[in-house]
């Protein structure tokens, strides 16, 4: 009987020992060794394929654990695949959340002081994941005017450009000698410029392309969001379509693709003059 019940209590801590080392633990310390709490992670949750968790990891939705919903961290941590590290914007939802949670990518005060949406009423996100999930998603700001993704890279995690008052100033600086001017409705910059006698100046676009220079200026009645389109920076017409954000401003999230050219029969552009 004594050799039956040894047997049993060795089977008992067997299975015990295989139990903690198939679950992810988190130990709290050398004096709570032995006090051991599950490990579980908040994930994008709706990816078809692939899901990001709040450590950084990427996996397919098939190998995240069942338990702890976290991805295995057999692969790459904070992985930027498929993403514009200039624009900070992916083609990838789960990639562009992993990115984002990097904290050399995002600065957790300045997420954790993002407003989720327009009025002053509104809250701020509550972790640095919050902001990235909130963030990535894509939404209507990433089309041109249209029901149309303007780029595949339109899961973006950027925070608004010039948000410091130091870099305002360099700004200002930089707008030494230059008049800016609001065209009219479905004006280019050059078409504005020369009406008043002057030039665009392609190279102070980049200076006035955000929304504290666009609130300046401008109304923006419907927020300032992030868009792409050679129209920009610009103020979408309050009588404009309704998808198109009536009211709204836009800056463009690719300063490489700024144009003196560009117009749209819907918006007023924000024009640098000589």
């Amino acid at each position: 009987m004594e050799k039956s019940h040894k047997s049993h209590l060795a089977i008992i801590l067997l299975l015990l020992s295989l139990l903690l080392l198939c679950s992810p633990v988190r130990i709290f310390g050398t004096r709570d060794l032995g006090f051991r709490e599950m490990l579980v992670c908040r994930n994008t949750v709706q990816g078809r394929y692939l899901l990001s968790d709040d450590n950084g990891y990427v996996c397919t939705a098939l190998s995240i654990h069942p338990w702890s919903r976290c991805c295995p961290e057999a692969g790459e941590r904070f992985s930027c695949q498929g993403c514009n590290l200039v624009s900070k914007c992916c083609n990838s939802y789960e990639y562009c959340v992993s990115c984002c949670l990097n904290p050399s990518k995002t600065q957790k005060d300045l997420a954790l002081e993002v407003k989720i949406a327009k009025p002053i009423t509104a809250g701020t996100y509550a972790s640095v994941f919050d902001f990235c999930a909130g963030r990535c998603r894509h939404n209507s700001a990433s089309v041109v005017h249209e029901n149309a993704y303007a780029s595949d890279f339109h899961h973006c995690f950027h925070l608004q450009a010039n948000s410091s008052g130091a870099t305002e100033t360099y700004s200002e600086a930089n707008l030494s000698g230059i008049d800016v001017i609001i065209g009219r409705q479905g004006e280019s910059c050059n078409s504005a410029c020369k009406s008043r006698g002057q030039s665009c100046v392609p190279n102070r676009l980049s200076v006035l392309n955000n929304c504290e220079h666009l609130q300046k200026y401008m109304r923006c009645k419907g927020s300032c969001l992030p868009s792409i389109g050679q129209d920009q920076p610009a103020e979408v017409v309050e009588d404009a379509p309704k998808h198109t954000h009536p009211g709204a401003c836009l800056y463009m999230q690719s300063q490489a693709t700024l144009s003196c050219d560009g117009s749209h029969q819907h918006t007023r552009r924000l024009c640098p003059c000589a």
